[in-house]
């Protein structure tokens, strides 16, 4: 069962808790453990171009490393020096390492929002609150895959007239994308206008008026949420006990690893691969049921 057919607002409960501790948690562990379940989960929703685009986010994850060890000097383990006499040093890289892998984490996450959040669940969940908000994220999400679709539309109708991105010299492929863009924008701007004046005339902005909405909390959703607040809570029980996070300056200073924290790692790690394990489970299980059919 894909994760995405349960109610939204666990979608948005796991989602927003998932990205918060990737951003909050600066513990070695913790933050490769969101890395490796952000990467695995983007794979398993976005196919090979997840794949790809996940694999190409690890060298300006390493450069950033760099580049932050180069420009930033603490830490009291130098390895080496620049070019004005500065010392490079292990803290410096590891903390440039851990915040990239974090913001590349950050990013895997946000496409697998975009794979699971829909316009009608965008809707649903903010249409009560601010019925304003929700109609512009649900128009944004919306926009993001038809602004590519158009996009790759009107190249193969350029490339019929020679005027692709691919055809040509270089200053020709440079006139032809700023052609591409230009007609995307102009577009994409048009489609603004006439979807605010599709949904004015329909009466969104009227007050008292309700969305329709498909989703019920059953009994199947009472039990993942009940599974996501008992690892939340050895995540709480985690940071109150200081085991997710870690000291870079002036020296890299951790916690002792004991057996209750690896109760937590577990922890932390069953939350987070969570979504993919319902949805392995519910192709096995689909998988079985066909076989057994047949």
């Amino acid at each position: 069962m894909r994760f995405d057919s349960y109610h939204p607002t666990i979608n948005l409960i796991y989602f927003a808790a998932a990205i918060a501790f990737t951003i909050w948690f600066n513990h070695t562990v913790y933050t490769m453990v969101a890395y490796a379940a952000a990467f695995a989960y983007s794979v398993k929703l976005n196919g090979k171009k997840g794949l790809v685009f996940n694999i190409c986010l690890i060298p300006l994850v390493l450069l950033y490393a760099g580049f932050y060890a180069y420009y930033n000097h603490f830490g009291v383990t130098p390895l080496r020096q620049n070019f004005i006499g500065n010392s490079i040093t292990a803290e410096a890289l590891v903390y440039g390492l851990m915040l990239g892998f974090t913001i590349a984490a950050v990013i895997m996450w946000m496409s697998c929002v975009f794979a699971v959040f829909s316009s009608d669940k965008v809707v649903y969940l903010f249409g009560k609150v601010s019925p304003k908000l929700s109609l512009f994220l649900s128009i944004i999400l919306r926009s993001v895959p038809r602004i590519k679709e158009r996009a790759c539309k009107i190249n193969t109708a350029q490339r019929g007239i020679g005027r692709g991105t691919g055809d040509g010299n270089l200053p020709a492929r440079i006139m032809n994308v700023i052609r591409l863009v230009s007609m995307v924008v102009t577009w994409t701007l048009e489609n603004f206008v006439e979807s605010a004046k599709s949904m004015k005339c329909r009466g969104y902005s009227l007050k008292g008026r309700t969305a329709f909405s498909i989703y019920r909390f059953d009994n199947r959703d009472r039990s993942v949420v009940l599974t996501i607040f008992v690892c939340l809570t050895f995540v709480a029980m985690a940071v109150l006990l200081d085991q997710t996070f870690i000291y870079y300056d002036p020296e890299i200073i951790i916690n002792r690893i004991t057996f209750v924290s690896v109760i937590f790692y577990v922890a932390y790690t069953a939350f987070l691969l969570l979504p993919m394990g319902l949805q392995i489970a519910g192709e096995m299980k689909f998988k079985r049921l066909r076989e057994s059919a047949v």
